[in-house]
């Protein structure tokens, strides 16, 4: 068993993001810019924004962060983002999801201006993602990635199979897996809670991606000898035993996968830190110009 080790990949790969956003500062005269709203007092989304936030202090990017109360309306929620959208000194935007009921995700998604979305979840993105085309890649799945081809693990003719169907992870992820590029060219199954004999499915993968939310659903009768497993699950547990009062836990059961596994991710340690590499690539890619050209 070998460790993709996203501590190690993501250092590397931010030194490399600060050396793109010293070289734009120097070209325009500006730091790449990147906006989080956070509504509400959500524990996890407020560790989320505030990781986000550090990173982008790390990497040179100047950065903002937007912190509703839990009662904003959706219409003052989007006029906020209209009016980021029309700033050209910001060059990516993000809402920090889960949202409150009363706030329409898929609304204030489609609000957000394409060109500076840098989550990678308008249907613009997704849309060209699928057929191959420029655009910002969903930030997990390009963290998923980016991690693959540090490692240089070939994954052309593999087959990948994905647990959880979310528009966030799970669905874009089987659509790069299936692409024709470099990490790619797998035959993908896509599986979810309704799956039939998913403990099958999953035992036939060569890789598997488990994205489905639940503490240790992937377990070592599973997963067949030799497999890559890639945990994205970040489930949390209140916990007396860490200075932060919780624990993070994967959705894959580590210690009795790990010693099947031919390469594994931890929790947390793994796919969390590359999300956060996602992003920031692609927010000096919004400054830059270099998906949807120079707008501002």
């Amino acid at each position: 068993m070998q460790l993709l080790d996203g501590k190690l990949v993501s250092a590397k790969i931010k030194e490399d993001i600060k050396r793109g956003a010293s070289e734009f500062l120097a070209s325009s005269g500006r730091r790449p810019h990147l906006v989080a709203i956070l509504v509400g007092n959500d524990g996890a989304s407020e560790t989320y924004v505030a990781s986000k936030m550090r990173n982008c202090e790390l990497v040179g990017f100047e950065s903002t962060n937007i912190h509703y109360e839990e009662t904003v309306t959706e219409a003052e929620l989007i006029s906020k983002i209209e009016e980021l959208n029309a700033d050209g000194g910001v060059d990516g935007l993000i809402v920090q999801l889960p949202l409150p009921k009363h706030i329409d995700p898929d609304r204030i998604t489609e609000a957000i201006d394409y060109r500076k979305d840098v989550d990678g979840f308008h249907p613009v993105n997704l849309g060209r993602m699928q057929r191959n085309l420029p655009c910002f890649i969903p930030a997990t799945p390009y963290g998923v990635l980016l991690m693959l081809a540090h490692y240089g693990i070939d994954t052309t003719g593999k087959h990948a199979v994905v647990v959880g169907r979310s528009n966030i992870v799970g669905s874009p992820m089987s659509i790069l897996l299936a692409r024709n590029t470099t990490p790619g060219n797998c035959t993908v199954t896509l599986t979810h809670s309704r799956t039939k004999n998913i403990k099958e499915e999953v035992l036939r993968a060569d890789i598997v991606v488990a994205a489905i939310g639940k503490k240790h659903f992937i377990t070592a009768d599973m997963v067949k000898d030799g497999a890559i497993v890639i945990d994205v699950g970040i489930n949390r547990e209140a916990s007396d035993q860490t200075k932060s009062g919780y624990k993070l836990y994967g959705d894959v059961d580590f210690d009795q996968v790990a010693p099947k596994s031919s390469w594994i991710t931890p929790v947390p340690g793994g796919v969390g830190l590359m999300t956060i590499v996602g992003l920031l690539k692609n927010t000096l890619e919004a400054a830059k110009g270099t998906v949807y050209g120079d707008w501002s």
